[in-house]
């Protein structure tokens, strides 16, 4: 890659102006203030999501993928704060999310009806002491001026529609005592029951088998087609952002590592983290006692960081003097394709 291949990309503060583009993030910094110091759980973060498509986010656990998705919902817990902009289109109009006050009328408006958030384990954010079907039709009735009856047909209409069998017995059934597969379907439906323009699905997957994976899966690409709707999947499992995914964003330390289309991506990944993620994917093959490729080290807690390359204490390609430098540019080294890494300046 030689200098004039790559581009250093500059974020964009003004309101995006593509009308397929339902969602902008530009330069995105959640930040908790601690006794300890600054706990930078999401720096700098930019993408886009457009109408229809699905961006998968990637990365282990602790490098602020959940956290992105709770700021663009502005539901981080206190002492979070989120800075940047956060570019919804909704009736015809751009909204920067991350000016409004999170408790505020408006963001409450945007909850649930332009965008739902699939939570990474049911059976916490489900309420236990009240039934599914009650907590489907709450959403309702907050949104919309239906009467009570209306909004427990909408419940039941929707829980047979994710799958769920007896619809009209399981709508009063508390959280435990449905499935686990049940109760994912549960909340997929108590997302959908408002039909949002996008859907944030925080590891929907993690704690199911591999045959209700998969069901869950061809559940939300249907519903996606039926709906027009568009879904930000946060997942650590690259087989499933392979099949479910139209862009992808490998997030690292807070920060946007590489981003652009699935098929750009695992056909040629370029930050020395991208590629160790899919050298560490489980291959069919392997001879008897060969052991499984893994990345030594862990994620650090991004509490006051220095300003260097996040993955540079682990990175098998690292640069004295360049990579533990600067935090380096995001690139552009294909149409569509970019890296923030110093091996491509």
């Amino acid at each position: 890659m030689t200098e004039e291949q790559a581009t250093v990309v500059a974020p964009e503060s003004s309101a995006p102006t593509d009308e397929d583009v339902i969602l902008e993030l530009n330069d995105v910094r959640t930040y908790f203030e601690l006794d300890e110091g600054t706990l930078k759980a999401v720096d700098g973060v930019s993408f886009n999501i457009r109408r229809n498509e699905t961006l998968g986010i990637v990365g282990e656990s602790g490098c602020g993928k959940s956290v992105t998705g709770q700021s663009i919902l502005r539901i981080v817990p206190k002492p979070g704060d989120t800075q940047g902009n956060i570019w919804l289109r909704r009736n015809g109009e751009t909204v920067d999310l991350a000016s409004l006050d999170p408790s505020g009328r408006e963001i409450r408006d945007v909850r649930g009806r332009d965008i739902a958030m699939i939570f990474q384990e049911p059976m916490t954010a489900f309420s236990p002491v009240h039934s599914v079907g009650n907590q489907i039709m709450e959403a309702i009735l907050v949104h919309e001026n239906v009467p009570k009856q209306a909004a427990r047909d909408r419940a039941i209409e929707v829980l047979s529609q994710v799958g769920i069998p007896e619809a009209e017995r399981r709508v009063d059934a508390l959280p435990h005592e449905l499935s686990g597969g049940m109760r994912q379907r549960a909340m997929i439906a108590m997302a959908l029951v408002l039909r949002p323009k996008l859907l944030i699905a925080d590891e929907p997957t993690t704690a199911l088998d591999v045959t209700i994976q998969a069901q869950i899966l061809r559940l939300m690409q249907d519903l996606q087609k039926e709906m027009g709707m568009s879904i930000m999947f946060i997942t650590h499992n690259l087989g499933v952002i392979a099949n479910m995914a139209d862009q992808m964003v490998v997030m690292y330390l807070g920060r946007v590592v590489e981003q652009g289309s699935v098929e750009a991506i695992f056909g040629d990944p370029q930050h020395p983290y991208t590629q160790a993620l899919m050298e560490s994917i489980p291959r069919i093959g392997l001879t008897r006692g060969e052991r499984l490729t893994s990345i030594a080290g862990t994620v650090p807690v991004p509490l006051n960081p220095p300003e260097e390359c996040g993955f540079s204490s682990r990175c098998p390609k690292f640069i004295p003097g360049r990579c533990d430098a600067k935090v380096p540019d995001m690139l552009e080294t294909s149409p569509g394709h970019h890296v923030r890494c110093v091996l491509y300046e």
